[in-house]
């Protein structure tokens, strides 16, 4: 079968014929029609961490039709269109992950390839409303929004919230989640005319932190959030500090931006703010948030679809940073 390899010798990654998996016992055979990028491929490829001296097929995010099943699996599942859930290793309803939990596709052979072998518990029916693209951009980006929003922030329609750096995969599904919450959203970005498509999509307003007065512009539209989801940490970061009303939470899920630098924890105790990390999410908030898409019929936004041989463009519309929506791959 044709993959997309992350030689760990030099991080470069190429398309290369590499054979189709073994399917053990509890799984299938999913045949990807379409999958879909994440950091999590990026980082290793600008980290240069070593993980194994062996090569890898990344991808995390990924959509097909089930095509062969191993012993021991539902074979009701032969022939359905499934969408993988990403998490593994992680308990139906864990709070939090063990130490042997992983993202699909590093190391654990992912969904850049024309065939995946995976647990079936890994995968779920696709919701009837979405294509195989609309399907692969919902994985890894929408189970964090979710998690984030409602099983950490207890998100409810009082709710104001700020979600930083929209544009990207789990802040616009973050949005897309609020909003059916009748919730106030207000984003962040480095872009205006970013801020535009997400106010065009719903959102209340916005900033952009490149300004140096983004804070004040945001404390003019709006008199503090309950809720802030940050992807990105950073300088910026302290900011939030100011933005968050007394007694709000700050939810963190990624570090586009970098380390976030020392500051006064003055505003923390004196305002009572909770700040709560989170990471992907167990078995149950994926169910729970298929089963949310289909019931508001949710689609994602996806910025650009590309063939699968060209997946070097596709990696470097992501680094670009110019993308607004998932980056898919078809197949």
């Amino acid at each position: 079968m044709k993959a997309a390899v992350l030689d760990q010798s030099d991080f470069s990654i190429r398309i290369e014929e590499v054979a189709i998996p073994e399917i053990k016992a509890g799984q299938v055979l999913v045949k990807i029609k379409a999958a879909s990028l994440n950091h999590h491929e990026l980082w290793p490829m600008q980290e240069k961490n070593q993980f194994a001296d062996f090569k890898i097929i990344p991808g995390a995010d990924g959509a097909g039709d089930v095509v062969d099943i191993g012993p021991d699996t539902d074979s009701s599942w032969l022939h359905k269109r499934v969408i993988i859930n990403p998490s593994l290793n992680r308990d139906k309803n864990a709070k939090n992950f063990e130490s042997d939990f992983e993202i699909l596709g590093y190391p654990t052979q992912g969904t850049f390839a024309e065939y995946i072998a995976i647990d079936e518990r890994s995968i779920y029916e696709i919701p009837a409303h979405l294509s195989y693209e609309e399907a692969a951009a919902v994985p890894l980006a929408g189970l964090t929004a979710y998690r984030a929003l409602f099983s950490r922030g207890q998100l409810n329609r009082k709710s104001t919230v700020l979600i930083t750096g929209i544009g990207g995969g789990v802040a616009l599904w973050a949005l897309a989640f609020a909003l059916k919450m009748n919730s106030r959203v207000y984003v962040t970005s480095g872009q205006d005319d970013k801020i535009q498509k997400a106010i065009v999509a719903g959102a209340s307003g916005g900033a952009n932190y490149k300004n140096p007065n983004w804070k004040k512009e945001l404390s003019d539209q709006t008199e503090g959030f309950d809720l802030i989801l940050d992807g990105a940490a950073g300088t910026g970061f302290e900011v939030l500090l100011h933005l968050v009303k007394a007694g709000g939470k700050i939810i963190s899920f990624g570090r586009t931006a970098g380390s976030i630098p020392s500051f006064n924890p003055k505003l923390i105790f004196l305002k009572q703010i909770t700040i709560m990390g989170t990471t992907m999410g167990n078995a149950d908030e994926f169910k729970n948030m298929l089963y949310y898409v289909l019931y508001h019929q949710l689609r994602p936004i996806i910025d650009s679809v590309y063939a699968f041989d060209d997946i070097q463009c596709a990696f470097e519309r992501m680094e670009s940073g110019e993308q607004f929506g998932k980056i898919v791959l078809k197949m």
